[in-house]
């Protein structure tokens, strides 16, 4: 029954940790991390992501601005690059492996143990990138709620809020970690005990001496 349903995992993990990987791609580039609102002038948004910072104005035009300096952002955007891209990085290798790895590629039947060490390592990686992927869009919507409840800020001072861009990210990441858990899963359903193995052997011998001795006149 395992067997049966083994393609099945494989085809659905790849699945999850492709869109996992294009959704973590997304929220690297888009620029609604944080959302900043102002009450006194309620015809702009301002938005801000890893790159650049934007105002939607309402009759529909955008401007964004990229930012200046790495060295001046402040350290959650920073450290939130490096881990985008890592987990960008990561989940495509991971990716690759896998899709080498998988039972429904042709490809290098003969050598079906180098094919499970790879899914099993794609896996591994896919994992690794949805754990890099929630990390930054956990951190900074942490920072987003200090400073939103931080009491020696004014009232009067408008406050960020979350953005689109993490609920993207937190999607992201948990379709890479399900992507990953699943071709792992279909490594351990392919074990096979030697004791099945041997009693599947004799139980063919069995069959074959009755059909001998069936056909003899």
């Amino acid at each position: 029954m395992a067997l049966v349903y083994q393609p099945m995992m494989q085809l659905s993990g790849i699945l999850f940790s492709l869109l996992g990987w294009v959704l973590s791609c997304l929220t690297t580039y888009l620029p609604q991390w944080k959302n900043l609102n102002l009450e006194l002038n309620e015809l702009e948004i301002w938005t801000m992501g890893l790159w650049q910072a934007c105002v939607v104005q309402e009759e529909g035009g955008m401007q964004c601005k990229d930012f200046d300096s790495f060295l001046a952002l402040p350290p959650e955007l920073r450290i939130s690059r490096i881990l985008m891209f890592f987990s960008n990085g990561s989940g495509l290798l991971g990716l690759l492996l896998s899709g080498f790895g998988l039972d429904c590629l042709k490809i290098g039947e003969r050598q079906q143990e180098q094919k499970k060490r790879l899914l099993l390592f794609g896996g591994m990686l896919v994992w690794i990138s949805g754990i890099t992927a929630i990390v930054p869009v956990s951190w900074v919507a942490h920072s987003t709620v200090q400073e939103f409840w931080d009491e020696n800020i004014p009232d009067i001072v408008p406050r960020w809020d979350f953005g689109e861009a993490l609920f993207v990210g937190w999607l992201a990441g948990f379709c890479l970690i399900l992507g990953g858990s699943l071709l792992n899963c279909t490594i351990c359903s392919t074990e096979v005990h030697p004791s099945s193995v041997h009693y599947t052997v004799a139980e063919q011998q069995d069959q074959c001496q009755r059909l001998e001795t069936e056909t003899r006149p």
